[in-house]
């Protein structure tokens, strides 16, 4: 079985966290799971950058991602080379390490 370990996050995990999600489901759905608050204003339907995660180890265990994701990806804050909106990633076998950006850009949230 896969595990996820989350790095510390100042608001949303600050002593970071290690646990086992259920195989199958999105990594947005795992994290919300594990009762990480991570945003997701979309309701993981592909259409914000609200859930953005920063996968620091098992990137390449991701699986493929859509254009319609690279696109999308290019407008979250702090994207890097091994960023991915975590409602288009699959949780298999795979463990990863998954940092949650500091900021998001949330438009309804932000009261615009």
């Amino acid at each position: 079985m896969a595990t996820i370990k989350v790095l510390p996050h100042p608001e949303l995990c600050p002593d970071g966290v290690t646990f086992t999600p259920t195989t199958g489901v999105t990594l947005c759905t795992a994290l919300l799971d594990a009762n990480i608050g991570i945003e997701h204003a979309c309701d993981q339907s592909l259409a914000c950058t609200t859930c953005h995660v920063i996968i620091r180890d098992g990137f390449a265990k991701t699986g493929e991602m859509s254009e319609d994701e690279e696109d999308l990806l290019d407008r979250a804050w702090g994207l890097t080379s091994v960023s991915r909106l975590s409602c288009q990633v699959k949780v298999g076998d795979a463990d990863l390490t998954v940092e949650l950006p500091k900021y998001t850009i949330n438009h309804a949230r932000e009261n615009h």
